[in-house]
């Protein structure tokens, strides 16, 4: 939710498709910079605990963005920086959040059913991620910013309570004591030293820093498809929806024989379908496009994930969880920023193209430099 009303506002304000890519800046840089610091840390401290601190610090940029919201005047007179201001201090809480929630998941279920429960895992995220982008742009349009950034507040304080129901867990504990600047790079050396996870998470990062289209889409549903906030919720949600549709597919039938090919065709498929979606001026053509992208990408999501946790010792997953964050969490961000500067300079659709076209390009390097990724079966691996 907060996410489509911040894009739609920021651009109310600003008319400019740039200042949609500097979301994904503000955002980013935080989470990156703090990401090695916070991989060491969930791998010492109980990561229950740091998923419930770091909840209290989203609270926060949410009661921001109500203040901002319940006081327009302010948005009028300096612009949409404050806005911003609240972003990095979510990409704070985000750069904690993913890795320590991703650390924190395999303590939860036994080993033998990780690809059932990364299955089920990405079904409820990206139910949240229909629901919230429809329900924001729908809220939206009949009562405004700060109805829908308090709903949205309200949203998180729930998910912190439900974090509150789960009993604490111990850390896995390394017997080998490191100081702290080998546990700061033990995570990335780790990854670049594991073909197969550097391959997937490499793969997955070109193709949504070149391939998406995500922060492009106020653009499109005012320019393009003239459907206003409340279409914009629908573009938004229908990757989502297409996802939640794959997931339902995969918890009956798992991507893991001949995963790696699985993956390779799945990224390929993103690629088209955002090319696709470029090219299209029609609003439920595109919702389409747009879910196939979110089918095709969740049998990448599902894939990788069990790639890490069935690959990734118990006393690393916080420091590798940090670098995934790095790989793929922030590269939606910087992908953001990079559309934005694409469109700038190309034109909004043939920056799109382009995407898509890199996307097919990196698929078919990695398909032929990477050949274990191309042969792994996720069966095999015990």
């Amino acid at each position: 939710m907060q996410a489509v009303i911040v894009g739609w506002q920021i651009y109310e304000i600003t008319k400019d498709v740039l200042s949609l890519g500097l979301i994904g800046l503000a955002e980013a840089v935080p989470a990156i910079s703090i990401a090695f610091f916070a991989g060491q840390l969930i791998d010492r401290k109980d990561r229950r605990s740091i998923i419930l601190y770091f909840h209290l610090l989203l609270i926060l940029a949410s009661v921001l963005l109500v203040y901002l919201a319940y006081d327009p005047d302010l948005l009028r007179s300096v612009g949409a920086s404050p806005l911003y201001i609240s972003i990095f201090i979510t990409g704070v809480a985000r750069g904690f959040l993913g890795p320590a929630i991703s650390a924190f998941m395999p303590q939860l279920v036994p080993r033998n059913i990780y690809a059932n429960s990364s299955t089920w895992n990405s079904t409820v995220w990206q139910t949240g991620a229909v629901a919230g982008p429809a329900a924001g742009g729908l809220i939206y349009a009949t009562s405004g910013y700060t109805v829908t950034y308090v709903i949205a507040a309200l949203c998180i304080l729930i998910s912190f309570l439900a974090v509150l129901q789960i009993s604490p867990k111990p850390y896995p504990k390394s017997a080998i004591i490191e100081p702290l600047k080998e546990r700061l790079t033990s995570g990335i050396k780790f990854v670049f030293a594991n073909k197969i996870m550097l391959s997937a998470l490499s793969l997955d990062l070109f193709a949504v820093l070149f391939g998406g289209a995500v922060a492009l889409l106020p653009v499109f549903a005012e320019d393009i498809l003239k459907v206003g906030p409340e279409g914009l919720g629908m573009l938004r949600a229908a990757p989502a929806a297409g996802a939640i549709l794959m997931a339902i597919i995969l918890a009956f039938k798992p991507p893991t024989l001949h995963a790696g090919r699985n993956l390779l065709i799945a990224v390929a498929a993103y690629g088209l379908c955002m090319i696709f979606f470029a090219l299209s001026t029609s609003f439920y053509l595109s919702l389409f496009i747009l879910a196939l992208s979110g089918m095709f990408d969740n049998v990448s999501v599902v894939i990788r994930s069990t790639i890490m946790q069935l690959l990734t010792p118990d006393h690393m997953r916080g420091r590798v969880s940090a670098v995934n964050t790095i790989f793929i969490g922030s590269s939606n961000e910087i992908g953001a920023v990079e559309s934005g500067v694409a469109a700038k300079f190309l034109g909004l659709i043939t920056s799109v193209v382009v995407g898509g076209i890199i996307t097919l390009t990196v698929v078919g390097i990695t398909a032929t430099k990477a050949p274990s990724l191309r042969r792994l079966s996720l069966n095999d691996v015990k």
